[in-house]
């Protein structure tokens, strides 16, 4: 705020704090009483009010520390089922922010800043319960109890043949008619200065179809160093199928008026598996040389993607390294000048570009989301393994210990 006062001498008020110009020696003694009589309130107000100028803006600074808080806040976000939904809302020393629900366990938003400093969500999500329950295409979702397809609803354990709610044409997709992504779970914070969170879920004997109570544990952290850590855990007390994984769909420029065909994606998978007209794994496991499949080396998604049928959805092999944790995968973006870095244990990784996006939902905003206005890198067993034997085993037991991580590292080149 400037506050001027005109006189014959210069006074400035500058920073919101009042400096006082001595009068010249070139006024009459008379002349510099009468003067500072006559303005004496207005000096005495200006000051006032620069001192609570000053004042609020301290006020405003302390305010915008105090939103800043490293930690977690959590918030009510509804009801739905006859329970209570939450938001949680993660942030880190640097300013970064990863909102999650206990809706399916989903990452509503990741606010991270662009070369430019300019902050916005890099992930697809809604700022209102109402728009999950409206049922968007997995969303930032927690997925399971089986992540990607499962063919024709139906698999064998043994002697034992098991049939799944089907949702995708004759196939079950991501858990079934209403998987982890469409259940509330319970929410356990940890202190308000750590920014992280744990949701538990009982999944019962034959929800969806699925044999055995599985419970289930998925943490959440967010590192100074601007890394989502997702941690997941299981137990059965019957052999199922699991493949948890998390849905995000992301677009590093922060804004669906640009498409991410100009990202540029590698993936550490010197093969992948093919799949037949409903998505479903052939059971071949091909070489990606000299196909539009192959990102060993950085390559922008829309180079190719003409030449892939309905666009990438695709599972990756990934190639195994010492350790783990390994990288998996990289996305940057020239416009916003961000970075993503996949890390994961799994040996598989969904690459979805977001093909059937049709603008039926429309961000917060109220911009529509259409085909190829964001993409999903999920790390997966790979799809319909309980039926292909020769796939890594998705199977828990009685007694083992379901155990995952996968970490999105956000950077600015």
């Amino acid at each position: 705020m400037m506050f001027v006062i005109y006189s014959s001498q210069r006074e400035i008020i500058s920073n919101n704090c009042f400096l006082y110009s001595p009068f010249s020696i070139e006024h009459s003694l008379f002349e510099k009483l009468t003067f500072m009589k006559r303005n004496n309130f207005l000096l005495i107000t200006a000051l006032a009010i620069s001192v609570v100028a000053c004042n609020n803006n301290e006020e405003n600074k302390k305010e915008t520390k105090q939103e800043m808080k490293t930690g977690i806040v959590k918030s009510d976000w509804g009801t739905t089922d006859g329970k209570q939904v939450y938001l949680f809302t993660l942030t880190n020393k640097n300013g970064a922010q990863v909102k999650i629900s206990n809706y399916g366990g989903t990452i509503t938003s990741w606010i991270m800043p662009d070369k430019n400093g300019k902050t916005s969500s890099i992930v697809l999500g809604f700022d209102s319960l109402s728009g999950y329950l409206a049922k968007p295409p997995y969303f930032g979702a927690t997925i399971g109890r089986y992540g990607n397809r499962i063919a024709n609803g139906k698999f064998k354990i043994g002697n034992n043949e098991y049939t799944l709610a089907t949702n995708n044409g004759k196939n079950a997709l991501h858990g079934g008619l209403k998987g982890f992504d469409k259940v509330v779970w319970d929410a356990s914070p940890t202190t308000d200065s750590v920014a992280a969170l744990t949701l538990n879920y009982l999944s019962k004997d034959g929800e969806e179809g699925y044999p055995g109570n599985l419970k289930v544990s998925v943490a959440f952290s967010l590192s100074d160093d601007d890394e989502l850590m997702i941690e997941y855990n299981a137990e059965t007390d019957k052999p199922t199928p699991v493949n948890l994984t998390n849905h995000s769909y992301f677009n590093l420029t922060g804004d669906v008026s640009n498409t991410i065909l100009d990202h540029v994606l590698m993936i550490d998978a010197d093969h992948y598996t093919p799949v037949d007209s409903t998505l479903i794994p052939t059971g071949e496991i091909k070489a990606v040389k000299g196909t539009p499949f192959d990102f060993t080396k950085p390559e922008k998604i829309g180079a190719r993607i003409d030449q892939v049928p309905g666009g990438y959805d695709h599972n990756f092999v990934l190639n195994k390294k010492d350790g783990p944790l390994q990288l998996v995968a990289t996305l940057s973006d020239s416009l916003s000048g961000r970075k993503l870095e996949v890390y994961t244990m799994q040996p598989g990784l969904q690459f979805y570009s977001g093909n059937f996006l049709n603008g039926t939902f429309k961000t917060n905003d109220s911009k529509p989301i259409i085909k190829h206005d964001a993409m999903c890198l999920e790390t997966q067993h790979f799809p319909n393994s309980p039926n292909q034997p020769e796939f890594p085993s998705t199977i828990l037991k009685p007694g083992e210990k379901y155990h995952s991580v996968t970490k999105y590292k956000v950077s600015v080149q």
